[in-house]
């Protein structure tokens, strides 16, 4: 019986080896994050707001990847949130005061990097990772088109 139990365990600890590197895996990257951007942009110049803003809404759809989601809002100060993949109770809110785990109001900083004259760049805050439960470092990659910032973060 002890034999017998010692298999299943071997067993089973080696047939979640292969799983390990697939959970490191569902982290999305940079380049991922700003690929992400590049095609949410393409696709609004393409297929307008309205369209666009229900595409980025859609919890299966094609700018959800990994843990990365795409997120729009108004450039503006207090301008609010277009649409978003990660949260859609947060659409139609001004976030502007919302601050981060150190107190950072990261939303002000991300609609001043989209406002700015190149319009694009990374912002760094800490934030809640909604798989591991812990306050973990964020870099969000924002990018404006028109008066619309469309941004995308990634867990370091």
């Amino acid at each position: 019986m002890k034999n017998f139990l010692k298999i299943v365990l071997a067993a089973l600890f080696f047939s979640l080896l292969p799983q390990v590197p697939a959970m490191a895996a569902e982290r999305g990257t940079a380049q991922e994050a700003t690929d992400m951007i590049k095609r949410v942009i393409a696709y609004y110049k393409a297929n307008g707001p309205e369209k666009t803003f229900a595409a980025v809404n859609d919890p299966k759809g094609q700018f959800i990847l990994k843990d990365l989601y795409v997120f729009a809002g108004a450039v503006k100060p207090g301008g609010g949130t277009l649409a978003h993949g990660g949260n859609p109770k947060l659409i139609g809110k001004s976030l502007s005061e919302m601050r981060d785990g150190d107190g950072v109001f990261f939303v002000k900083k991300i609609n001043e990097v989209a406002a700015s004259k190149a319009g694009k760049g990374w912002v760094d805050y800490k934030w809640p990772n909604p798989v591991t439960k812990e306050l973990e470092q964020k870099s969000t990659y924002v990018e404006r088109v028109d008066d619309v910032y469309f941004a995308c973060g990634i867990y370091k």
